[in-house]
């Protein structure tokens, strides 16, 4: 008897709908095919355990089980239930006539119940994408294919309440979320402020042009300058995530097994701070089984990193294209994967391995030498695709002795939000352009355009500081941005002059 059950192979953010066919005859062989992992041909033990503790013994048929397409790597335990439903099928010990309308997912513990599984969401539109009328999955992952309409979610506990359900002895409610009360349910409501900073009123005017635009940013000052403090608090002005958006991160966050499993959507913008002894590997994907790396677990907000230098160089390297091209493509002997990349980079430094360089309350001693060294490990080339770069300054204890409270993050995130408005108008007609930093050469040519003294002002700054030509294109961009702030339709000299003072890390002497 040939019995077909379906599932899905996630690669990448996506999945790739996987049929299992099985047949069964008179003997007793055993054959798994179809390019299955250890983790997959251990299923024959789990799915003969959790049968027989569910009232379903076996039969002491032959098996032969193929995986298709062949050319496909299956891995890991989630194709235990297809497995182990097609098994019990072809051995005559369930009805078949359901089996085509569902597409079925979840690793089998000995006992029979399910465990869930990643990549559910990507799955989830995998099948609506093909056709089935719905997903069979562990009750632990139903919320988050649920996000998916038009898609009958059965949420089943264990083994038998599945083979019941495709019996049709017993029915189970598909899982239904309500997308739009998820959002304001989970709206997002930052617990750090804005008005918690005190001075430094450079700073956070940059990282408002940064969020307004979606500009990448550099702070470089002293210890305790309050440098990792200002960067925890840009999400509480950046623009909330669209539907799409959040869809998005989600599959991403679910393909890393990251999702929380009471949270069907999320609806806040990440926040990635990783550890400066982290690999390029964990960095920007990959392994034997390619993962998504920070950079995509970043996607669609913002990846902070703290003490830059100490970062290994080939760690820092590897951001370069991904800066550019908003994805990284993930190139294995057997396989390829694409992850999209689009974030926002925050980072932050001293100014020398002492930390003292350029502050007039203590002492560097650090000599010429030792400085340009520890500054020389970030490359110029991935300096020029941070737009901002700041130079903080300590705080005077005065300033942090006043009683007046700072400009909340509310009242930023709205001159934000105007700025953002512009720009959606703008690039209304553009796709997969969605803020200034996005734009590109044409673009550039169609929205920056600069009158005679402001192109001069620009040329003149060029030649001073030694600019390359992507820094060029950033300045125009950030200029481009501090014109949306102030509500400008053209860029002037001020917004021109403005652009470059947040280039002054490029000079030659910054380093003292």
């Amino acid at each position: 008897m040939l019995v077909k059950t379906y599932s899905a192979a996630v690669l990448g953010i996506d999945a790739v709908p996987i049929t299992i066919e099985v047949t069964s005859s008179r003997g007793s062989e055993f054959v798994l095919v179809g390019l299955p992992d250890n983790a997959v041909r251990e299923s024959r033990e789990r799915i003969a355990s959790a049968a027989h503790i569910s009232g379903y013994g076996h039969t002491g048929r032959s098996l032969v089980i193929n995986m298709a397409p062949a050319d496909i790597k299956k891995e890991g335990a989630a194709y235990d239930l297809p497995l182990g439903i097609g098994m019990l099928a072809a051995n005559e010990q369930i009805p078949t006539a359901r089996l085509s309308d569902y597409m079925m997912i979840g690793e089998l513990s000995l006992d029979g119940s399910l465990q869930p599984v990643k990549g559910a969401l990507p799955i989830a539109l995998c099948a609506k994408k093909e056709g089935y009328k719905g997903i069979i999955l562990p009750a632990a992952n139903a919320t988050e294919a649920a996000v998916v309409k038009g898609l009958d979610v059965i949420a089943a506990v264990n083994l038998r309440e599945v083979i019941l359900f495709l019996s049709g002895l017993q029915d189970i409610e598909p899982t239904e979320v309500d997308v739009e009360k998820e959002f304001v349910l989970h709206a997002f409501h930052p617990d750090m402020d804005f008005a918690d900073v005190r001075g430094q009123h450079n700073v956070r005017r940059a990282l408002e042009v940064a969020a307004a635009g979606g500009h990448n940013i550099l702070m470089v000052g002293p210890p305790g300058a309050g440098k990792s403090m200002m960067a925890k608090r840009l999400p509480s002005i950046l623009p909330p995530l669209t539907l799409e958006e959040a869809l998005e991160t989600t599959k991403i966050h679910s393909v890393a097994g990251l999702l929380n499993h009471s949270t069907s959507l999320i609806t806040q913008r990440p926040f990635r701070s990783p550890h400066h002894t982290i690999t390029d590997v964990a960095l920007i994907g990959g392994g034997t089984n390619p993962h998504p790396g920070e950079i995509s677990l970043a996607h669609n907000g913002v990846l902070f990193l703290d003490e830059l230098p100490e970062y290994k160089r080939t760690v820092l390297e590897v951001m370069r294209q991904p800066l550019e091209d908003r994805k990284i493509s993930v190139n294995r002997a057997k396989m390829s994967v694409e992850y999209p990349a689009s974030f926002m980079l925050v980072a932050a430094m001293n100014p020398c391995p002492c930390g003292h360089y350029g502050d007039p309350t203590h002492n560097c001693t650090c000599t010429p030498a030792i400085r340009h060294r520890y500054l020389s490990r970030i490359s110029g080339p991935l300096l020029d695709r941070i737009d901002l770069q700041v130079e903080i300054a300590a705080v005077p204890i005065q300033e942090l002795q006043k009683k007046t409270q700072s400009e909340c993050s509310a009242d930023i995130r709205a001159r934000v939000l105007a700025a953002r408005e512009l720009q959606a108008a703008r690039f209304s007609g553009e796709e997969n352009i969605y803020c200034n930093a996005q734009m590109t050469a044409r673009m550039l040519r169609q929205f920056c355009v600069l009158g005679d003294s402001e192109q001069q002002l620009l040329n003149t700054a060029m030649k001073r500081l030694a600019l390359s030509a992507r820094a060029y294109e950033r300045v125009l961009k950030v200029a481009r941005t501090i014109a949306d702030l102030n509500g400008a339709e053209k860029i002037n000299a001020s917004h021109i002059a403005e652009a470059v003072q947040y280039r002054n890390l490029d000079r030659e002497t910054w380093a003292g």
